[in-house]
């Protein structure tokens, strides 16, 4: 038996409305710590040869473009999630009628 806390998209059944809220703002914070670590993690692998002290500028120019890079990315791939959600929504619906 599956349990809805298993499942971020899970329904909380009869749970309070603000215990409800304040989950899905976790499970969003829990996200957004993710990808900040896979994005460092990334980032300082492509762009960062010697640590020192100080970046120098190359550095710097090729972490901030990778920064956006990724969020640019990040931000394409859930655009293009959504669109196909909302295209299979109707087809979705009509099967369960």
């Amino acid at each position: 038996m599956e349990s809805a806390w298993s499942s971020p998209g899970g329904s909380l059944g009869s749970t309070d409305p603000q215990l409800q809220q304040f989950m899905e703002a976790e499970v969003q914070k829990q996200r957004v710590q993710l990808l900040i670590h896979q994005m460092t993690e990334l980032c300082w692998e492509k762009c960062v040869d010697k640590p020192g002290p100080r970046l120098d500028g190359r550095a710097e120019l090729c972490l901030v473009n990778c920064v956006e890079r990724f969020i640019d990315t990040s931000q394409f791939i859930l655009n293009r999630l959504e669109q196909t959600q909302k295209a299979r929504s109707p087809f979705s619906e009509r099967l369960s009628d």
